[in-house]
């Protein structure tokens, strides 16, 4: 029965209100993480994640979140990303999202979000395609999961990614676990199964993945495991630089 009554938890989705009250930004400007990366006996890659400066989008301050990573797989496959997020200070709306990623045509994706009008575009293009009424991008995500609500056993969607047609947001809490931060300290991390329905992405349906995060105010994102097509690859947290929080 107290297995039942568990896996029955675990299937019960909550699907967020359109305008979640956030709790207060758990980060800053000069917060950086840097993660080292594990495959097999290798360290095939390493990733930084960042909250670089805020700048202003058509008017608005907004964050400039960033995620860069290299890999490279014993020389076999290889592959570099700079990612780059302009997110609301205020709002939490992503307004312009940068893709450079060294394998896929063409590299550089530079997308313009309209939330008003509900749609975004790519570099040029004059063609649109439809964004959420609130939406948040794929750097932005990482920041955005450290300010709602997450409760033991519980699945929530969330209906706010930028890609409309990607929708929802499936984020699982599973378990705690004992984990260990560049300082040497051993804090509490909620284990997150996050799904996000983008092909070959690190938490598509596909990649099993896992991310844990501090359960304490900061969620400190600790370690992120995700399987690709050539295999497991950890990223684990190695050096972590915190900043001031802003007053809200």
């Amino acid at each position: 029965m107290l297995i039942a009554g568990t896996m029955l938890l675990l299937q019960t989705a909550v699907a967020m209100p359109k305008t979640p009250v956030l709790a207060p930004a758990p980060f800053g400007v000069g917060e950086t993480l840097v993660f080292k990366g594990k495959y097999n006996i290798f360290r095939p890659c390493c990733a930084t994640l960042s909250v670089e400066a805020i700048d202003t989008v058509r008017g608005v301050p907004s964050y400039r979140f960033s995620f860069n990573s290299k890999i490279s797989i014993l020389g076999i496959f290889k592959s570099e990303s700079e990612l780059t997020s302009w997110t609301g200070v205020d709002d939490f709306i992503s307004r312009r999202f940068l893709k450079v990623i060294s394998d896929i045509r063409p590299p550089r994706q530079d997308f313009s979000i309209f939330p008003d009008s509900g749609y975004y575009r790519r570099n040029n293009d004059a063609t649109t395609l439809p964004t959420s009424a609130i939406p948040v991008d794929d750097v932005a995500f990482f920041y955005y999961i450290r300010r709602v609500p997450l409760a033991m056993g519980r699945t929530y969607e969330y209906h706010n990614y930028w890609r409309s047609a990607q929708n929802p947001v499936r984020v699982t809490v599973l378990k705690r676990e004992m984990m260990k931060l560049p300082d040497g300290r051993e804090v509490s991390c909620l284990v997150l199964h996050p799904i996000v329905d983008e092909k070959n992405g690190m938490f598509s349906k596909t990649s099993n993945a896992r991310l844990w995060i501090t359960d304490d105010a900061r969620r400190i994102p600790v370690q992120i495991r995700s399987t690709y097509s050539f295999g497991e690859v950890t990223l684990i947290l190695d050096q972590m630089t915190l900043a001031p929080i802003r007053a809200e």
